[in-house]
């Protein structure tokens, strides 16, 4: 693997340059925007924007593709399920029904109904990418002093911390070991029939437990012997005072959620609704 999943990615950008506190903040408000909107008109505006960051922070898709992809999948089955329990969810919510094919029972297509789920699609969009961006232009010791600036514990911004740390440590001793296993002769490779590779990978589980098991341990005791936790606060190393380009992006992304929430509700209902004069 090239890049290793969900772990910082240095760059030298304007995203990355913005402390840890307010990529945070500022992720937080991006959210509370797009998960309490269902006017696609702003969700489109929040999926070009995350896709203007993306090229501000010098991130390339690729370097993200197999979690955008891996979320794909999940989106696909959310948007089946709904439609396979809630076939009518989209009639409920605009009020009319424009038919478009008959399938079975109560299983006909609308265009209200394939609106709505274009509208869920759509906050995936806006928000997955968003949260990733988050995770790859944030230092983890940066990240966990952002949570303890906003008032977090310090001992659970640190666990957050050694969790996004300890991402990319299991991916390498999972291809560490996978590569051993290999070399002892069990191929993993597309030769081998589907079934016979999973039962090969599978047998990486249990090296690739023991392996963390044992790291866990270290790192408690380490932690024990340097006396973690004692104190009720703590300063830290990578921690960054606010700039003016920091003050200007809550600044931008309060007055976003604030736009955001008075377009939805200027009329009572967050669903934005094109079908009322059809």
């Amino acid at each position: 693997m090239a890049v290793e999943m969900l772990s910082y990615i240095e760059r030298n950008s304007t995203v990355h340059k913005l402390t840890g506190a307010t990529k945070l903040v500022c992720f937080i408000l991006w959210s509370t925007a797009a998960m309490l909107t269902y006017d696609t008109r702003i969700l489109l505006f929040l999926f070009i924007m995350s896709l203007m960051l993306f090229k501000i922070s010098k991130i390339k898709i690729k370097e993200v593709s197999f979690v955008l992809l891996f979320i794909l999948l999940f989106l696909g089955i959310n948007n089946i399920a709904i439609y396979v329990f809630s076939p009518q969810e989209g009639v409920k919510i605009y009020g009319t029904s424009h038919v478009l094919f008959e399938l079975i029972g109560r299983y006909n297509v609308t265009l209200e109904q394939l609106f709505y789920q274009f509208n869920i699609t759509i906050k995936y969009f806006t928000v997955i990418p968003a949260a990733l961006l988050f995770i790859v232009t944030t230092h983890p010791s940066e990240f966990a002093a952002s949570l303890n600036r906003i008032g977090i514990s310090y001992r659970i911004s640190f666990a957050v911390s050694l969790a996004l740390r300890y991402i990319p440590d299991i991916q390498r001793d999972f291809w560490n070991i996978a590569r051993s296993q290999q070399a002892r002769g069990i191929d993993m490779s597309r030769k081998e029939k589907l079934p016979t590779r999973i039962k090969n990978i599978a047998s990486i589980i249990i090296p690739l437990i023991l392996s963390s098991l044992e790291k866990i341990e270290t790192i408690s005791n380490a932690m024990e012997l340097r006396g973690f936790g004692k104190n009720k606060k703590r300063t830290w190393y990578s921690m960054r005072p606010f700039q003016v380009a920091d003050y200007l992006t809550l600044l931008f992304f309060t007055i976003m959620l604030c736009i955001s929430l008075l377009v939805t509700y200027h009329d009572g209902n967050r669903f934005y609704n094109p079908f009322i004069n059809m």
